[in-house]
């Protein structure tokens, strides 16, 4: 037994645990809009907090005192103040931030809360839908939004070969696997001589986005269909997307081939997949961590409940990606863009 390794490892589970714990602690200063009082009224106290949001003081001083704690929040002994600094508000309280994680606590939440279906799946082998999972798809949502809302337009798009021009001229686009819609809505708001569909299989998620599309003002230039990857009825489309979701997908190989009849002879498709290295000590990180926990909770389960369940994982990496593709006849595809969460690839027929 090697004694200081032994401590080293409880430390590290001291801090894993004080992160659960952040889980509901986070999402209840994000529900009661806490955060964001810090973040427009300056250094408070307690009481100060307590009058400003009609929260009880003594919850307060508890969920004040957890949060400098963690280091959420910067603590002044002399004044008793707690104040939330602009760094840390660009996690917890800039909606548009490109680091905003609050999405990312709501996704926690929601991989405990549909741990039982999850932990019988694995004696049995089985998958989960995606609309058996409860409250993932709001949270997958939120979670995802920062990184289209300031990567999406400014950088994955421009690095297409072509793409943009033919988008401010006026092309179609399909969005497969939309969601709630938000990836459809921001390159609607910023092209609108183009055209662009979105199509999910999970009814709730279209009804959102619709929802979405109305809020923003893209109803003319937008529209959301219910239907899988490989039931879409249409052809002609000059881009067609995927967002964070090739890997979720029973039949990523048949959705390839799918795509390839889509698309005008000179069309493009984009693929946003999680950032992941082909090895697994090349995911040994912070967040392939991530990945892989979101990947045994959602993406697994959800293939496996399709036909075929391929299964691809979170964690699939660029070379299996590849093989996919190429297994739908594209001819090239190249690595166009990435960021820490994901790599943006490029496929042409």
């Amino acid at each position: 037994m090697d004694t200081e390794r032994l401590n080293n490892f409880v430390g590290k589970m001291l801090s894993d645990l004080g992160g659960a714990a952040s889980v509901p602690m986070v999402r209840i200063g994000d529900t009661l809009g806490l955060y964001k009082v810090l973040q427009s009224s300056g250094p408070l106290t307690p009481g100060e907090l307590s009058a400003r949001t009609r929260v009880h003081e003594r919850y307060l001083r508890e969920w004040l005192s957890f949060n400098a704690a963690s280091g959420y929040l910067s603590y002044d002994a002399e004044s008793g103040r707690f104040e939330l600094l602009p760094e840390q508000a660009m996690v917890f309280a800039v909606e548009d931030s490109p680091v905003n994680m609050m999405g990312a606590f709501d996704l926690m939440a929601a991989m405990q809360k549909n741990q039982g279906q999850i932990e019988e799946s694995f004696s049995t082998g089985s998958g989960v839908p995606w609309g058996s999972l409860q409250c993932m798809f709001c949270a997958t949502a939120r979670f995802f939004r920062p990184g289209y809302q300031n990567n999406l337009v400014q950088h994955w798009l421009p690095a297409l070969d072509g793409v943009v021009a033919k988008l401010e001229k006026g092309a179609a686009v399909a969005d497969v696997g939309c969601g709630c819609g938000w990836s459809t809505v921001i390159m609607a708001k910023a092209f609108p001589n183009s055209r662009f569909t979105g199509y999910d299989y999970h009814e709730a998620s279209i009804d959102d986005a619709r929802i979405h599309a109305r809020e923003h003002g893209v109803e003319g230039n937008t529209r959301f269909e219910v239907g899988t990857a490989k039931d879409i009825p249409a052809d002609g489309f000059d881009l067609v997307t995927f967002f964070d979701c090739l890997h979720d997908m029973g039949d990523p190989e048949g959705a390839a081939t799918h795509v390839k009849r889509m698309l005008k002879p000179d069309g493009t498709w984009m693929i946003v997949e999680p950032m992941a290295g082909d090895r697994l000590e090349d995911n040994l990180n912070p967040v392939g961590r991530l990945y892989y926990a979101g990947s045994t909770m959602i993406c697994v389960p959800t293939s496996l409940s399709q036909e075929v369940g391929a299964a691809l994982g979170a964690q699939a990496g660029e070379a299996r990606l590849r093989d996919v593709v190429t297994a739908g006849g594209f001819g090239h595809v190249r690595r166009a863009a990435e960021t820490p969460f994901n790599m943006i690839l490029e496929a042409r027929a």
